[in-house]
């Protein structure tokens, strides 16, 4: 482990990150596996101060840890080892699970300062406290006005999540899917599932989002994370700290005894072009899963993908970055993204009574997402038997309201 300094910003690089979050992080550790040499080609800046409270129910699918590895990041941080999930539903209840770990549960501020550090253990320079003011584009390079001073870059990557500074600087909207989730840390109720498993409840039709208990660690001593994720689609979304407090009155706790944490966060829009000549966007300030809010293995997913695309970018010298959002979308996870966008409307519109009796009574489609999540290869006959379950049910839903 290597000791902490302070970090000047340097005034010119090739590529200026913005964010070093997950997405932030895994991009550069992407360009120097590419090449140990872009360590000294390249900054990333972080407005916060390691290490910060980042709010998150932190959910890893163990998907997550082969993408690190992958980076050559092997990242030990407290983590509660996680088997399975359970499904609650009007249509009925449906549980997995693994003999195999398939994730484990971190606190993000944990997880973040760790990654921070196996970059800073590369040579990758992190300027904290770095606050971005604004871009300006100077000629072929951009120039980043930040509370630690100006750097000038030949690309920008936009890493800086749902408040993105680098998406507004691009003019984009903010997106077809922005969500709200409220949590909050408790002690353990009577009526609580085991501790290795992950506990999503869905029992109101008219809300477009979940509730959710994770088990976690808070300062060693075992908790329980409980959150809602309401995702703002549709005429009149709830209010997710109301959604949350009911909740936690069914789980028999009183809302009043926790503290309660807000965050936002932004879906992807397969229509959305993530990137400009010279400019890019990667995690959650471009978009990740819109049905359950799912980022961290997106978010790396996201920057391993970037800094190999960049690296090649710069030996092709080309940074138009014309086909970035078509190499997002046509990537595993990009792919994965699309697929979950198509789903907001079947989940959270009409079709959700159909789906509901997918999910439960049909036990390879749980596994199947058990499996994914766990980042092991789904089974053919699973998918084979869902898919003819799925296009079957689906078929005599639509035929049942044309009639």
């Amino acid at each position: 482990m290597t000791s902490r300094r302070v970090v000047p910003l340097p005034p010119r690089v090739d590529v200026a990150i913005v964010g070093a979050g997950p997405a932030g992080i895994a991009t550069a550790l992407s360009l120097v596996r590419s090449d140990p040499g872009w360590a000294d080609r390249l900054v990333v800046l972080e407005r916060t101060v390691f290490p910060r409270d980042k709010i998150c129910a932190g959910g890893l699918g163990a998907r997550a840890d082969q993408l690190l590895a992958q980076l050559d990041v092997q990242l030990d941080v407290p983590s509660v080892p996680v088997h399975g999930l359970t499904l609650h539903l009007p249509a009925g209840t449906r549980c997995a699970r693994s003999e195999l770990p398939i994730g484990r549960v971190v606190r993000r501020f944990q997880f973040d300062e760790g990654l921070a550090r196996c970059a800073r253990d590369k040579g990758i320079a992190i300027v904290e406290g770095a606050s971005v003011a604004s871009l300006h584009p100077d000629g072929s390079h951009v120039r980043i006005v930040s509370s630690k001073g100006e750097v000038l870059t030949r690309v920008v990557v936009g890493a800086d999540g749902v408040g993105s500074v680098v998406r507004r600087a691009l003019g984009l909207p903010a997106g077809q899917y922005r969500a709200q989730a409220v949590e909050v840390d408790t002690h353990e109720a009577e009526r609580d599932e085991p501790r290795d498993i992950l506990r999503f409840e869905a029992m109101d039709r008219g809300l477009t989002g979940y509730c959710w208990d994770f088990p976690t660690l808070v300062a060693g001593e075992q908790k329980v994370c409980r959150g809602a994720y309401v995702l703002r689609f549709g005429p009149e979304p709830r209010d997710a700290a109301r959604t949350l407090d009911a909740y936690l009155v069914s789980r028999g706790l009183d809302p009043r005894a926790f503290p309660h944490k807000r965050y936002a966060e932004r879906g992807y829009v397969r229509s959305v072009r993530y990137a400009r000549p010279g400019w890019l966007l990667v995690g959650e300030a471009a978009g990740v899963d819109p049905v359950a809010g799912e980022g961290i293995p997106q978010a790396l997913s996201y920057g391993e993908l970037a800094g190999r695309y960049l690296h090649e970018r710069f030996a092709q010298r080309d940074l138009r970055f014309e086909d970035w959002s078509h190499r997002v979308a046509w990537a595993f996870f990009g792919k994965d993204l699309r697929f979950r966008a198509r789903m907001v409307e079947m989940f959270y519109g009409r079709d959700r009574p159909w789906l509901e009796r997918v999910l439960v009574e049909q036990p390879w489609f749980l596994h199947c997402g058990v499996e994914y999540f766990a980042g092991r290869r789904v089974p053919r006959p699973w998918l084979w038997r869902l898919g003819w379950f799925a296009m079957r049910t689906w078929a005599a839903s639509i035929l049942s309201r044309s009639g």
